[in-house]
């Protein structure tokens, strides 16, 4: 291709709440009107905000949340041959899109109890599936899927997501009172994930529980974010999951690469051995025969969603087959609607061949996409060369 092949690796879609009522077995959906109240009585917005985005947008990215027409123009618009589709595409509070039924989307796990979020869950992947469907090679889906809830549930949904086409399980982020992901209990999941070839994530979205509202809770909250996503990579890693189910790939989305290197340094060098770990002996080799970032480089992706400078300066160090490109369109933090004038600024350095495995050929290959039945619609809409690198990064 002359183009770029760019396949966002972040991206959110989901109906208003009347569409995903429908989705819901009947026996839910007066809960979930409830649900829904109690969602609206809470809700907190930016007003003059919105004002801002609705018109610098002109309203579409509430229409790209489950319109196929509207989100296939504006991912034309933006230069974006395909994308990874998890839930929870309004994030303004205008409550305009639902979110995934009764809080099993991006914060699953922190409330509700678990016969709703499972409910919820079915009908949004259920929803998702059939959204994909209307352009198939385009859309990358990520079924939902609380595994805290039930294991043995939770196995059955990822051959229900693998048999209606989605090429990716999302689990909750937090375990909260339920057993870690360390537990050996979880094997089955994990199995039926590698299995499928379904690609396990977590999510950026979840966050503390132990403080309540108050001053600087928004900030405390932004900080932290990303640690408590961050959190089931390591556990994953570090108690073995990826020695035992080779063929498990996993990608943390949204939440940055920056913090990488210095993660997986330190992790190899308690797996080697030093004098700051002599004491704890072979502790940290009792459940991998390969250094952590060995499991790491086979296992593990990083969607780092509007990647800032830092992702790009050490993307070495994270890896460059392991380090996605993406846009989390349609949310207002991410690249939308200027996607390429982000990459051109982001990518105007970087040496062409690493800039297409991370804009979209890592991607292809890890959601194993038809890259030549996307091939036309790549020499229609995708950046030249020229477009990025035409331009010097800042």
């Amino acid at each position: 291709m002359s183009k770029y092949l760019v396949i966002s690796s972040d991206g959110h879609a989901g109906p208003p709440s009347d569409v995903y009522r429908e989705y819901l077995e009947e026996r839910y959906r007066i809960r979930f009107d409830e649900h829904q109240a109690l969602i609206a009585s809470m809700r907190v917005t930016n007003d003059a905000f919105i004002e801002e985005w609705d018109e610098e947008t002109g309203d579409h990215d509430m229409l790209a949340g489950y319109d196929p027409a509207v989100r296939d123009g504006m991912l034309d618009k933006e230069g974006v041959a395909a994308e990874v589709l998890f839930p929870d595409a309004d994030v303004l509070g205008t409550g305009r899109l639902a979110s995934s039924p009764f809080g099993s989307g991006l914060a699953s796990g922190r409330d509700g109890d678990p016969e709703t979020v499972k409910a919820g869950a079915r009908a949004h992947t259920r929803w998702l599936a059939d959204f994909c469907r209307t352009n198939p090679h385009r859309r990358i889906g990520v079924a939902v899927v609380p595994v805290t809830a039930g294991v043995a549930e939770a196995v059955a949904e990822v051959h229900a997501a693998a048999d209606m086409g989605l090429r990716g399980v999302m689990m909750p982020t937090r375990w909260f009172d339920e057993p870690a992901y360390l537990d050996p209990m979880y094997d089955p999941f994990w199995a039926a994930c590698a299995e499928t070839g379904l690609v396990l994530h977590t999510h950026s979205g979840a966050g503390p529980s132990d403080y309540p509202l108050g001053p600087g809770f928004l900030s405390i909250y932004a900080s932290e974010a990303y640690w408590w996503a961050a959190r089931p990579f390591w556990v994953l890693l570090l108690s073995g999951v990826f020695e035992r189910h080779p063929k498990l790939m996993y990608s943390i989305a949204e939440n940055g690469a920056w913090w990488v290197p210095d993660q997986l340094k330190r992790m190899d060098e308690k797996w080697v051995g030093g004098h700051n770990t002599r004491k704890f002996g072979d502790a940290f080799k009792q459940d991998m025969t390969m250094k952590p970032s060995e499991y790491v480089a086979r296992n593990c992706f990083f969607a780092a969603s509007t990647p800032g400078a830092d992702e790009i300066d050490r993307r070495y160090e994270i890896g460059i087959g392991n380090l996605l490109w993406g846009n989390d369109l349609p949310h207002p933090e991410g690249t939308y609607p200027h996607t390429r004038e982000w990459i051109a600024t982001r990518f105007g350095a970087v040496p062409e061949d690493e800039t297409a495995q991370i804009l979209g050929l890592n991607a292809a290959a890890l959601y194993r996409v038809d890259t030549a039945a996307l091939a036309d619609l790549v020499d229609r809409i995708g950046p030249t060369p020229e477009d990025v690198h035409g331009k010097i990064a800042v």
